[in-house]
């Protein structure tokens, strides 16, 4: 399987426009997950009646193949970049809603009660003690959200959408191997470098644990 170089040359500005399509979805997605699951999470975290029945729909809905969310959103939101992103936020609930509940139950009891002692309210003590302190645990469900998200971008292909997947498309269709490789090769690198600044995003956000280090 060999690779028409010239091919990528004289695409250069077709595949720097699906590419940068292609991260915008994923980002997209992973943005509205995190601003569901985190109420969601404390809510569960807080409710404990209700973390079961919380984890178990984000559970539910991930079981789902993504081909056929896609499908069913067809008559809401048709063939636009919002039922990409509807679906792919759908997959990105289930691990960010769990990660963010893991996150906070992991706080110690002690220091909760040390702020509450200290007459910080509930509201306060979320926003600067539980939140950053449950952040590397809620991190590490962002870093698998977004990888996951950046290869399920590819399936949207289906409904006309798909970013770097229409590279797929197009090399199946004409038994063409390039666009194909080129497009398996971009994906790849945009996980490994979104994941690559979201452990620096990470490093930057807890000072505590390099102080601590």
């Amino acid at each position: 399987m060999t690779v028409d170089w010239s091919w990528i040359g004289d695409h250069t500005d077709d595949l720097t426009s699906l590419t940068l399509s292609h991260l915008q979805a994923a980002m997209t997605a992973v943005f509205f997950g995190l601003v569901i699951s985190l109420p969601l999470a404390v809510v569960a975290h807080r409710v404990r009646p209700l973390r079961g029945f919380l984890l178990g729909l984000s559970n539910v809905l991930f079981t789902i193949p993504s081909i056929a969310i896609f499908v069913l959103l067809l008559p809401v939101s048709g063939l636009t970049r919002t039922t990409t992103v509807i679906g792919l936020t759908v997959y990105t609930l289930v691990v960010l809603l769990r990660n963010t509940v893991e996150g906070l139950d992991s706080v110690p009891a002690k220091t909760k009660e040390a702020a509450k002692a200290m007459g910080t309210r509930p509201l306060r003590t979320l926003l600067t003690v539980e939140l950053p302190l449950a952040l590397p645990v809620i991190m590490a469900g962002v870093r698998i959200a977004t990888v996951m998200s950046i290869s399920l971008v590819s399936v949207a292909t289906y409904i006309g959408d798909g970013g770097l997947g229409q590279l797929f498309t197009d090399g199946f269709q004409r038994d063409f191997p390039t666009p194909v490789i080129v497009g398996v090769v971009l994906t790849i690198l945009l996980a490994v470098v979104a994941d690559a600044l979201l452990v620096a995003l990470q490093y930057a956000l807890t000072p505590w644990r390099r102080r601590r280090a």
